[in-house]
């Protein structure tokens, strides 16, 4: 029973985005591991993107950085 948890940012995933990320995600564990889709869970977590961090800093003032 695989159980994949992805974490992205909370800016602005639509429910068809969602469903296309747990219908890909499901695929692969399919194709590569074998595994069987009906026992596959995939949870979404959107975390807030202020609690988001990436070497060191904010993502906000990351991002700024690029």
């Amino acid at each position: 029973m695989p159980y994949v948890n992805v974490r992205i940012t909370d800016e602005g995933v639509t429910p068809e985005q969602k469903a296309a990320v747990i219908a890909g995600v499901t695929d692969v564990l399919v194709d590569v591991l074998g595994k069987d889709p009906s026992t596959t869970h995939v949870v979404i977590d959107e975390v807030p993107l202020a609690n988001w961090g990436i070497g060191g800093l904010p993502v906000e003032q990351y991002r700024r950085r690029r």
